[in-house]
């Protein structure tokens, strides 16, 4: 297995939205979505089968306009969203919807990439979310924890929360808020947390960072001037709750602990140009997977900053106690996940296959390989 070769999979427009299809817990799977004037654009579903390790695929149509963004939902499988460019007379604007793909391609019935005959499906739209007063939309966020009815976009400097009814066919907005003040005001991405029972999101416009909470629609935290140029994309710690990295166009990665936000916890500057993407890995916060117009997906070991497992969560007062009395158990603790750690990664690099996605303009990595390991 260390020896194969990687896998590449290639598409016939250029693409620039990817996600993992995270209600799906059995099988390693992407979304990928398209960008082409001319032609109808295509969701590409792709499967990764490690054990032999190859890729098998289905295409899908989404004839409305090329994909800025694609998320899916946390609760079923068969449900995505999508940011498009959609053309009139006068003007483009990035509009935003649900679909649901066909059921038969739930279960994960795929096509190898060289098989031409494969039939290509069209997505059922489900419901648009109405961005006629707010602007262009910029991303879909999906609730980390919830049952796939509630989601938040941005459109231009608006945050929107939405309720997904009657099967996700109706879209009603619940509540919104609007960033004021000077300078560019316009979201370029947000994350939702998972922490503090999924009240809280992080947002970025142009070199700034803010915290907002869901219920009152009010920031609680903002990181100004958080990267030397524009932010690029957030994540939160899966583990640790009040922990949140940043890339930017600065070619900088940022960990920042949302408490105090005078200074990073860490910068990571490994990158020659404009980093896109950050990833926590889901089960393992120490690993950190990058992705950046210089042409590299980096994976970077950050043990001094990764948590204790998934769900058991420190409150304030007793967070610099506890780290005080555990410093010294830890030092051991750490030479041992160190140990495992490098194990691991001999055992499972494989996981973190090289995806790239081919066209006559741009060749793009993928950044979220490493949520399958």
């Amino acid at each position: 297995m260390e020896d194969d070769a990687p896998v590449i999979y290639g598409l016939e427009f250029q693409a620039r939205a990817l996600t993992p299809q995270t209600a799906e817990t059995d099988a390693i799977r992407f979304l990928v979505g398209t960008q082409s004037l001319r032609y109808d654009n295509q969701i590409h579903i792709i499967d990764f089968d490690d054990e032999n390790n190859i890729i098998n695929k289905n295409v899908l149509l989404h004839q409305v306009g090329e994909i800025w963004h694609i998320s899916t939902s946390p609760a079923d499988k068969g449900i995505l969203a999508t940011c498009y460019n959609k053309t009139s007379d006068t003007k483009v604007m990035t509009c935003a919807a649900v679909w649901r793909m066909p059921k038969e391609l739930e279960s994960g019935s795929h096509e190898s990439p060289d098989d031409s005959s494969s039939n290509t499906q069209t997505l059922e739209l489900l419901c648009h979310l109405d961005n006629t007063a707010h602007g262009n939309m910029a991303c879909v966020m999906w609730e980390p924890m919830g049952d796939g009815k509630k989601i938040i976009s941005l459109a231009d400097n608006n945050i929107l929360l939405w309720d997904l009814q009657e099967s996700s066919t109706k879209a009603v907005l619940s509540s919104s808020t609007a960033l004021e003040g000077k300078g560019q005001l316009k979201f370029t991405s947000g994350r939702w947390s998972p922490h503090h029972n999924c009240t809280q999101i992080a947002t970025a416009n142009d070199t700034t960072v803010r915290g907002w909470d869901t219920r009152s629609m009010r920031q609680i935290y903002c990181i100004e001037n958080a990267h030397g140029q524009l932010v690029r994309d957030l994540d939160f710690n899966p583990n640790k709750q009040y922990y949140l990295a940043s890339c930017g166009d600065d070619c900088k990665v940022k960990f920042w602990d949302t408490r105090n936000v005078t200074e990073p916890v860490k910068t990571l500057e490994e990158h020659s140009h404009w980093v896109w993407n950050v990833r926590y890995n889901h089960s393992h916060d120490q690993l950190i997977l990058t992705g950046s117009s210089d042409s590299r997906v980096i994976l970077s070991n950050m043990v001094s900053i990764s948590s204790e497992p998934f769900g058991h969560m420190v409150d304030d007062d007793e967070l610099s106690d506890q780290e005080d009395q555990h410093q010294e158990d830890n030092k051991e603790k750490m030479q041992l996940q160190s140990m495992l750690l490098s194990n691991y990664l001999k055992t499972k690099m494989n996981y973190q296959f090289k995806l790239a996605l081919l066209s006559e303009e741009t060749v793009l990595e993928s950044s979220f390989f490493m949520c399958s390991l």
